[in-house]
């Protein structure tokens, strides 16, 4: 089997111009980034066509060591959908450099089923991860520098939450020290990853300029000496800030491996936060196609909660179908198997990790959504290993699929585009049922996902967690912007739990919330579970070891 790189540079890209008329939109409309990327403005969604469009997610199991290919899927089911006569397009998240040279190698799909040229979307791409990175940090520079001029005047934080961010998974970065030596005011802080950034998350809810940068002037950067919130808008710099994202809010245009239309825009993790790729690019797509497929990072306790209980309640998107995606060596890692051994049939094991997809399929039909099953199939999965999780499926009611785009492109996925065309036309969903109703308090909000979506027996508070949470509803207490917002859970992708060795289906646990950060920016409140960090560090053996050139070819994204 070729590379995913090898085979992403025999496929004979269509220029961008070419894509654009595949949708309807007018090369003139478009500003091309080189040959084969695109921004598309934002002025171009049509909230009447949005509106017939016919959305799906793809979700999928906890993820394991193993891999799942979730965006594989999602990139496969479109090719799939073109296939069978229907005009459909993808919108995923931008990857992240940090995973790329950390452990991934990449997350532009695989083998038959990418997005292209995806050495260009794992790298720099169109600059959206560097532009929210500069932007993230020059409000940090800014706010230092309005400390140290305004401190003869007797202005202070006595609380600072803005950090600053890098796209780099750097552990020694995740607590330093600024403005020693005299050069500036001292002050304890950090960095996150630039997915974990509000801006991320703004950039990824914002819809027009003007919603972006009120979104941006809410950003509370800290608490004042005398008790009240410090805002970007306090600054007097939102507009600045603006100007450095508004490039960025523009989706961007690829194509696939069979020339299908793409829109990656956005990159916020799943695990740190709220895991769905921009509003505008899903609405750009289902603007100009009559079905949409889109992902939500890791699994669905994580990625897919966060898409419906934030992303869709913010913005009335409602999809017609999800779909989650398996595997056998998923499965039977969630069933104990070791992971030297996933690849060895295993009955006993697959059943027992099937429990884990099970409670996938249940939270999803939770939201009162239709739901289908697809496995990704791997050469070495047996005929008996499929039939079992088949027919798990057929006895919960739920449609199921094989999936081999990765072999095949879109003809591997053909029997998974029929079966959610199908489904689509049968089924008609119901409103989303929300996992807790807007005017919970936050700590209500945590528990109703903690227990209803992961199946936790109890929640516990940190003393530092509660002490946040009192003291962010006194400074807030007028417009009672605390129990307003949506929660964003920070926790391992791993589990159910908060702790990432548990594999399987766990149940009779606590989820501990270790602190509580307010994001009046973007509107969530962001609770982080266990020792969850948002910034990773890098594996004993990172694929930056194996990323090169050779006869000026690059070799080790994937």
């Amino acid at each position: 089997m070729k590379s995913d790189i090898e085979i992403a540079r025999e496929c004979e890209l269509l220029p961008i111009s070419e894509v654009s008329k595949q949708l309807g939109i007018e090369p003139e409309d478009i500003e091309p980034y080189g040959r084969y990327m695109a921004k598309v403005p934002v002025s171009l969604i049509d909230e009447e066509k949005v509106k017939k469009s016919r959305l799906i997610l793809v979700t999928a199991i906890s993820p394991t060591k193993a891999g799942i290919g979730k965006t594989t899927v999602s990139i496969g089911l479109t090719l799939g959908l073109n296939k069978i006569g229907k005009k459909a397009a993808v919108a995923l998240r931008e990857p992240s450099l940090g995973p790329c040279f950390g452990i991934k190698g990449g997350a532009a799909g695989g083998g038959y089923a990418q997005v292209l040229p995806m050495e260009k979307i794992n790298l720099h791409f169109t600059g959206d991860f560097h532009a929210v990175t500069s932007a993230h940090n020059t409000i940090s520079a800014l706010l230092d520098n309005y400390i140290y001029q305004h401190r003869k005047e007797g202005f202070s934080l006595r609380e600072i939450y803005w950090k600053r961010v890098l796209d780099v998974n750097d552990r020694a970065l995740r607590n330093v020290v600024t403005g020693l030596r005299g050069d500036g005011v001292v002050c304890e802080t950090g960095f996150d990853i630039t997915a974990a950034s509000e801006l991320m998350a703004i950039l990824c809810l914002a819809t027009s300029e003007e919603d972006l940068q009120r979104r941006i002037e809410n950003i509370v950067l800290g608490i004042t000496s005398d008790g009240n919130p410090f805002r970007v808008k306090d600054l007097g710099v939102a507009g600045a800030i603006t100007v450095l994202l508004r490039d960025a809010l523009s989706p961007n245009l690829v194509q696939t491996t069979e020339h299908t239309p793409a829109f990656i825009h956005g990159g916020p993790f799943a695990n740190i936060a709220h895991g769905c790729s921009s509003v505008v690019a899903t609405k750009m797509a289902m603007s100009y196609c009559d079905y949409v497929v889109t992902e939500a990072g890791f699994g669905a306790d994580l990625g897919a909660e966060k898409f419906f209980d934030i992303k869709c309640r913010k913005t009335g998107l409602l999809p017609k179908l999800v779909v989650i995606v398996a595997t056998t060596q998923g499965l039977k890692m969630h069933g104990g198997v070791e992971l030297s051994r996933i690849n060895e049939p295993n009955i006993e094991g697959l059943r027992e990790g099937l429990k884990n997809l099970n409670r996938h399929i249940n939270n999803m039909q939770g939201f009162g959504q239709p739901v289908v099953v697809t496995l990704n199939r791997y050469s070495f999965d047996t005929q008996e290993e499929i039939d079992i999780v088949r027919k798990n499926c057929e006895d919960l009611g739920v449609g199921f699929a094989v999936n081999e785009a990765f072999l095949k492109g879109g003809e591997g996925a053909i029997e998974l585009a029929q079966l959610v065309a199908d489904t689509i036309d049968s089924i008609q969903p119901l409103p989303i049922h929300f996992t807790y109703p807007e005017n919970d308090k936050i700590e209500g909000k945590i528990e109703k996902v903690c227990k209803r979506i992961y199946g936790a027996a109890a929640v516990e508070f940190s003393k530092s967690a509660v002490k946040k949470l009192e003291s962010l509803r006194t400074i807030f207490s007028d417009s009672k912007v605390i129990d307003r917002y949506p929660v964003c859970i920070a926790k391992t992708q791993f589990s159910f739990t908060a702790d990432s060795t548990r594999y399987g289906s766990p149940e009779g646990f606590t989820i501990r919330i270790r602190d509580i950060i307010l994001n009046c920016g973007s509107e969530m409140v962001v609770a982080i579970a266990g020792d969850m960090l948002r910034m990773p560090g890098l594996p004993k053996s990172p694929q930056a070891e194996h990323i090169t050139i050779v006869d000026g070819e690059i070799e080790g994204l994937s």
